[in-house]
Order: C-alpha cells, then sequence, then structure tokens
C-alpha cells in the first residue's frame, strides 16, 4: 500500500499497513522498528530522543556555534574556566569618576575591601599605589582634548603606557574609546626599545601577535589622520581593588598627578622636570562589566558620593597651557 504523510504539530506522520514513524529531521522512530530492536537498541532511542522534537535542521558536529552579540548580557553555560591571560585589563566597561576628599577616599577603601581584594599590582607596591605614565597623542590644533571638552559622546584618545623605568619591562599602545556611555578600548604590548620607531617611522614588529598589530595600525592610522605628535606625559599614583566574578568591577584611587611636556616620544616614571598638578581631592573610579553591583549602589547612597567629569589628559593639557609649556601652536578653550 502507498505510504501518506500527515503534518503534525510535532512533525511529519507516516501512515502505513504496519504502523507509523514520527520523522524529524533526519531521526526516524517507528513502533514496528521497536519490536524488532533488541532491549539495547530500543533504550538508546528513548534516551536520545526527546519526548517533543522542534523542527529544526541538523547541524554538522564540526560546524561551530554563532557568538552572541556583544551587546546582549547572556548567562553562559557553565564550563571549566580558562586560564587567566598575563593582560587583564576590563577592555569593554562602564566607568564612573568622582572626586572626593583624602578622608572619604580612606574610608571607602576600607569599605570595598570588605567586598573585592587588593588588586595585585598594588600588593607589590608600597603603600599600596603603583605609578602610571602615560604619553598622550594629539594634533597640533588638540583635537582630541577639545572633543573631551565639549563631552563629545562618541570620542577616542591616544596614548602609550608604561609602570616603570625597567627598559626590559614592555611599554602598551592604547587607544580608549568612549561610545556614549560604555569604554572600549583596545591595547597592544609592545617592546620600549621599539616605541620610537613606532611612532615615527610606523613600525610594526613582526613579532607582534596578530591582535595586537592590528591594534598598533590602527593606532597609527590615527596618528597619521590627525598629524598627531607627542603631547603631554602624565604621571600618576594608583591604588587599586579588583574582583574576579563574571561582573568583573574594578575600583581605583588615583593621587599625586603631574605631567611633562615632551617634543619627542619618550616615556619615563621618574626623572626631572615632572610638574605637579594641584589637586584637593582624590579621584575615585569604578568601572564594572556587566551591571551595577547593589554594594556599589549602597556605597554611593552611604558616602553621599556624586558623579563627575575628570580627565587627567585634559587637566594637564590645562596646566601646561595655563603656566606657558604647551607653547603657542596650542590653544584650550578654559
Amino acid at each position: 500500500m502507498q505510504n501518506k504523510y500527515l503534518r503534525t504539530a510535532g512533525g511529519w506522520l507516516l501512515r502505513g499497513v504496519t504502523g507509523f514513524a514520527m520523522c524529524v529531521g533526519i531521526t526516524i522512530v517507528s513502533s514496528q522498528s521497536k519490536q524488532d530492536n533488541n532491549s539495547k537498541a530500543e533504550k538508546k532511542v528513548q534516551r536520545e530522543t526527546p519526548s517533543v522534537v522542534p523542527l529544526l535542521p541538523s547541524r554538522p558536529a564540526s560546524s561551530k556555534s554563532p557568538k552572541p552579540s556583544s551587546s546582549l548580557k547572556i548567562d553562559t553555560v557553565r564550563s571549566k574556566p580558562k586560564s587567566p591571560k598575563k593582560d587583564t585589563t576590563l577592555n569593554v566597561r562602564y566607568e564612573l569618576k568622582y572626586r572626593i576628599r583624602e578622608s572619604k577616599a580612606r574610608a571607602i577603601a576600607e569599605y570595598v575591601r570588605s567586598y573585592i581584594p587588593v588588586d595585585r599590582y598594588s600588593l607589590k607596591s608600597p603603600n599600596l599605589e603603583y605609578p602610571i605614565s602615560s604619553l598622550y597623542f594629539d594634533s597640533s590644533h588638540l583635537h582630541l582634548c577639545k572633543e573631551t571638552i565639549n563631552k563629545k559622546t562618541n570620542r577616542f584618545k591616544l596614548r602609550i603606557r608604561c609602570y616603570d623605568d625597567n627598559p626590559d619591562t614592555p611599554c602598551f599602545v592604547e587607544i580608549k574609546r568612549r561610545l556614549n556611555s560604555v569604554i572600549m578600548k583596545d591595547r597592544a604590548r609592545l617592546s620600549k626599545d621599539v616605541m620610537g620607531r613606532v611612532v615615527q617611522e610606523m613600525y610594526v614588529p613582526p613579532s607582534l601577535y596578530k591582535k595586537d598589530q592590528k591594534t598598533l595600525r590602527q593606532f597609527q592610522f590615527y596618528l597619521r589622520t590627525l598629524c598627531a605628535r607627542p603631547v603631554v606625559l602624565v604621571k600618576y599614583k594608583r591604588q587599586a581593588f579588583e574582583g574576579d566574578s563574571r561582573n568583573r568591577v574594578r575600583v581605583t584611587f588615583d593621587r599625586r598627578l603631574s605631567y611633562k611636556t615632551p617634543d619627542r616620544p619618550i616615556l619615563e616614571v621618574d626623572g626631572p622636570d615632572w610638574h605637579e598638578v594641584p589637586m584637593d581631592f582624590v579621584v575615585l573610579e569604578i568601572k564594572f562589566t556587566n551591571r551595577y553591583p547593589l554594594w556599589l549602589s549602597d556605597m554611593a547612597k552611604v558616602f553621599d558620593l556624586k558623579q563627575t567629569a575628570m580627565s587627567k589628559y585634559v587637566s594637564t593639557v590645562k596646566q601646561s597651557c595655563s603656566l606657558g609649556y604647551c607653547a603657542p601652536l596650542y590653544s584650550v578653550g578654559m
């Protein structure tokens, strides 16, 4: 007898003389085959075939699952965590800044310590503070600086950062972007001895990882487009706390801001000719990758924190121009 098919909510129903089969994709289960197969095969079919199977096309075992969109906040499947990379910077994050008194900074630090530990770099440093030195690049008209002053929602900064004067430790080329309220940072590890060639000759070391080469070429593209050059070398001390949960949180306290106005690409932490920026406050920064934690919300209420804008780059450029260090080419609206 010719078989006839009837489409149902569960799949295609195959009518025949001896029985029926439910067909979904390439999986077929029939009542006749259950009688013929031994008990071991029957148990395997029952175990592998769910009671309700959606009509979805089968995917070859070798194909990869599509990656979720970065804009979605998805609770991923728990799996064995991968070993953390040495550079654990929060590359995509939200960032809040506050200006607070020293006495309040110390109290907040004790509060934060009860929730997340001291950062590993702070633990290795005297007074739990480590130095950061960043060389900022901009056009002769300070295009990037003025975008920050004018609070442009989509903007970026170009800088090269180091943490000590040891010639054997790396520096980092960084493109820090702000897209509305989201901060994105591309970062490439670089040897200090080639930093001058990278900036002046657009040299790309072939030994870099492909990801670092891509970031470096993007950095150099911005340098060429803006005709950018070194504008100011900024230094400060940072005390940091960081959690290692899925929603990573980082809380930092920045103090003792100072700067130099170099005429060539240099990076250093110590040395002469640093000019201190008068500050009667500590810069508190809260960075998180997913959702604002409840304990941070409570902290903001307890300590009456008021969010404010604070750009170390803009502050040092304004200070250098007011003292006549930034040369006649530069002009910043103040």
